[in-house]
């Protein structure tokens, strides 16, 4: 009888101590962290300061300029307009963001990765060729035979953009052609050739 109620009461004490060592915080520490480029009284946050909440702004949560479409004419024939905690300060700590793609035809967003965020891309108008190379997480755009339009959203307030053609032949300082030529097997003088000619797009 003495080893039964000595066994319920430790298991009553571990169930209790258990509980208590798996409490956790289900809610953000604040409702809104508005970014803030001046550091004074502020805390600092997932990669920004947080503005006071008191004084947090309407515009803080606004941004003008997404219903428009972006500027086509260049090497690539697309236009990619963000709308991240750069332009939107109240995304601020809430693992997200946007951009609106604009594609003239036969245009492409060149191969990319996003290094901090996962990606769905929804096709407004037009046709899109979508090309996801394995193992790593590259995409390509392609329009047909007209104007294309896509949103795609981001799994994070900053999800950065890697191109890869940037990263290879656009890079500052320039890597060695030898390398490259050996990397992409390319003759030497084609790799020379295109990062002679190459422009770093963002």
């Amino acid at each position: 009888m003495k080893k039964g109620v000595s066994f319920l009461v430790t298991v009553a004490l571990m169930a209790l101590a258990s509980s208590l060592a798996s409490a956790s915080d289900p809610s953000p520490l604040q409702d809104s962290c508005a970014a803030i480029a001046e550091p004074k009284n502020t805390v600092f946050m997932n990669g920004k300061f947080c503005k006071n909440p008191n004084l947090t702004k309407a515009e803080d949560f606004f941004y003008s300029g997404l219903d428009k479409p972006g500027n086509t004419s260049n090497p690539v024939g697309s236009a990619v307009t963000p709308v991240n905690v750069a332009q939107i300060a109240g995304l601020n700590t809430l693992s997200i963001s946007a951009v609106r793609i604009n594609y003239e035809p036969y245009g492409q967003n060149p191969p990319h990765t996003h290094p901090r965020a996962t990606e769905i891309l929804t096709v407004l108008e037009g046709t899109l060729l979508v090309t996801l190379s394995r193992p790593t997480p590259e995409t390509a755009y392609l329009p047909k035979h007209t104007n294309a339009e896509a949103i795609a959203g981001l799994s994070s307030q900053n999800p950065r953009v890697i191109t890869i053609a940037n990263a290879a032949f656009g890079s500052d300082p320039a890597i060695d052609p030898d390398f490259l030529a050996r990397a992409f097997q390319l003759e030497k003088n084609v790799v020379e050739y295109v990062q002679s000619r190459f422009c770093i797009f963002p």
